[in-house]
């Protein structure tokens, strides 16, 4: 009873949100500048906002595991994370995840942003551009400078920017705990982050990989909420990155859960072994979803 209640909540919420959402007016316009066009009487009805979260008395939290996961890009169900790559061809209402979270960082309209997933060390869009583009200079453009000219001729200035396409992974960081007020599991997703190569090693056959923000996730929860993923079911109805993310509508393998090691990876303690890594994996998943059963056994 109580799964199914959850269910419906879920479904609800989904369908009411993503409603008001599809493409506006592009059965009435007359030219392609009207689609996307609310009426007067639209706009003063939109009052659509993220699912709110409940407030959790910490006395309520009987059991909790903070853990960490990988979420591949290049897995199917995870591909509405991923696409659309190349954005020249494409309505401006269609981005990726990479593209939503930079732009909203760069307007700081996404403020929280971090260099690690403890939320320590905060930065800005000043911080993290260096790690997004690369400028260097040619053979050519070296032996300009070497024989005494000032300037350096544009053609001779190579610049490499990361794009979406060269996303690979997000890392999440998440706390599952056991409401008791509500007798159940729960989930709160706490941050994110798009790992991409190093732009120094992306033109290179062996790649370094490197974390490149992370984001506390409730910040950035009304720019997720406006921003659509693309709906393989419904293009009518497209679905927001914050409702994907929060229903865990994507597949993950946890790479860290929170121990008295210094929350070591597991790749630190099972190495040079995938297989044995992925099984220690879902040791850690099972151990959590342990704990609502636990509590009906006595």
């Amino acid at each position: 009873m109580m799964n199914m209640r959850n269910f419906l909540i879920i479904a609800i919420s989904l369908i009411g949100g993503v409603a008001s959402y599809a493409q506006s007016n592009l059965l009435n316009a007359k030219i392609p500048e009207e689609i996307g066009l609310k009426t007067a009487a639209q706009l003063n009805s939109d009052n659509d906002k993220p699912l709110a979260y409940g407030y959790v008395h910490d006395r309520d939290v009987l059991m909790g595991k903070m853990v960490w996961e990988i979420i591949d890009l290049s897995e199917k169900i995870n591909f509405p994370l991923y696409f659309p790559i190349d954005t020249a061809n494409i309505g401006s209402n269609r981005r990726s995840l990479y593209d939503v979270l930079t732009r909203a960082i760069k307007e700081e309209r996404i403020t929280e942003v971090y260099s690690d997933s403890y939320f320590n060390t905060k930065k800005t869009f000043k911080d993290i551009q260096a790690s997004l583009s690369r400028i260097d200079t040619t053979d050519a453009g070296r032996e300009q400078i070497n024989s005494g000219q000032k300037a350096v001729s544009q053609e001779y200035i190579l610049k490499s920017d990361l794009t979406a396409q060269d996303v690979t992974q997000y890392k999440i960081k998440g706390f599952w705990y056991f409401d008791k007020r509500q007798s159940e599991l729960k989930y709160r997703l706490l941050g994110i982050c798009p790992v991409t190569p190093d732009v120094y090693t992306m033109n290179n056959e062996e790649k370094d990989y490197i974390e490149l923000f992370w984001i506390f996730f409730p910040d950035a929860r009304e720019v997720l909420h406006e921003a659509k993923a693309f709906n393989d079911k419904n293009s009518a109805m497209p679905i927001s990155f914050d409702q994907i993310l929060n229903s865990r509508h994507f597949n993950s393998v946890i790479y860290k859960e929170e121990n008295v090691y210094g929350d070591r990876e597991i790749k630190e303690y099972m190495k040079d072994n995938a297989q044995n890594q992925l099984l220690e994996a879902e040791r850690v998943k099972d151990k959590i979803r342990s704990f609502e059963s636990d509590m009906w056994n006595y």
